[in-house]
This record gives structure tokens, sequence and C-alpha cells, in this order.
């Protein structure tokens, strides 16, 4: 059977870039129709928060969670909301336009991930000490979230989605809900596939 990354990752994408300070982007548009031509099945993600928002924050910044699934295999991509100069934008000062295009510069990270357009991306992959602070700091941020256990508020949400399912919790979560972050966000998809009980 052959490899789906490589084919992807040999198709040419020079004319469907622009660059923007020192960074090359890949057009969204363009990826996405490509790896739909290759791949109708492909679908992706948008994260949202609690709130429902479609971004994250911690209060003082901001981020994207983004995934796309090609052939079953899902690639997730965390993206800051930055600026024109690819600098962190303050959480008060973040707008729809920001976060939309930080979604869709996600995504498009996401699908490279699968292999097309992966090696534009290479000048990104810089040594840890040539990094700005905010990069290490959001970087830092994601890692201890993923290891944190979810706050009450999250585990609230997990026990009404079991509960609307007509579960009770320690038949999904025997545990007890009191997971970490990386869990949560596979418990959460996990509840929205699960057949309501008895049926």
């Amino acid at each position: 059977m052959e490899n789906y990354f490589l084919v992807l990752n040999a198709i040419d994408v020079t004319g469907k870039t622009e660059k923007k300070g020192n960074l090359t982007y890949l057009s969204w548009a363009w990826a996405w129709g490509e790896l739909k031509k290759k791949h109708p099945d492909a679908f992706y993600t948008i994260y949202e928060n609690s709130e429902g928002w479609f971004y994250h924050t911690d209060g003082k910044t901001a981020w994207v969670k983004t995934g796309v699934t090609v052939n079953g295999l899902e690639h997730i991509e965390y993206l800051p909301v930055m600026d024109y100069r690819n600098n962190s934008i303050p959480a008060d000062k973040i707008t729809s336009t920001d976060v939309n295009k930080t979604i869709q510069r996600s995504l498009t990270k996401a699908v490279a991930r699968h292999g097309l357009g992966l090696y534009i991306y290479a000048g990104e992959d810089l040594p840890e000490d040539l990094r700005s602070e905010d990069e290490k700091a959001f970087d830092k941020k994601v890692e201890d979230d993923k290891k944190a256990i979810i706050s009450k508020k999250d585990q609230a949400i997990l026990e009404n989605m079991v509960k609307s399912k007509g579960y009770a919790v320690n038949e999904i979560f025997p545990k007890g809900l009191a997971i970490t972050g990386e869990q949560y966000t596979q418990a959460l998809e996990t509840l929205k596939t699960l057949k309501k009980k008895g049926e």
C-alpha cells in the first residue's frame, strides 16, 4: 500500500506560498483543496474551549488548537494568536480576525504534518535557544496544561455529557474526573461519539 505521506510530501507547492517577515506561509485554501483531491474523506477539527470559544487563553495571551484527520490519523497543531511581527497578542487586544487568521495558519500546519508542504516549515524549527521568550513560554504552557488536572468547571462539563448519554460517571470514569488536560481532550472526543445508553 502506497505511503500517503510520501505522496503528499512530493507535491510541489512552488507558487502557492507567500513571504511575511522571515517566515513562509502556504495558502490554506490551496492546501486544503489539494488534500481533499487526494483524500476526499479528510476532515478538520477546530477545538473549542470550555466556553465554546474558538481559542484558548490563560488571561494573558491566547492560542488555537486544530486537528486534521487523514485516513483515520489525526495530527493536532497548537498555534499562538500572533501579530504581523509574530509576537503574541495580549488577550484583551485579540479580535475575531486575529483568531480566524490563526486558525487558518494552524490548519495549514496540521495539513503539513501529513506531508503537504511540510518542508517549507523547516526554517521554523529553530534550536531552543534561538526561539523567542513568547514561543518558549507558550510551549511550556501547552505542555503544563496537558499534564495538569482539569478544573472543577471542566469536570462538570464531562459529568453533564456523561449524564446526557444516560450513564453514571463511574461507568465511564471509574477512577473519577480528576484527569489531565490531555485526557480531557480525548474524553471530549469519545463522549461526542458515544451512543446513548440502550441504543
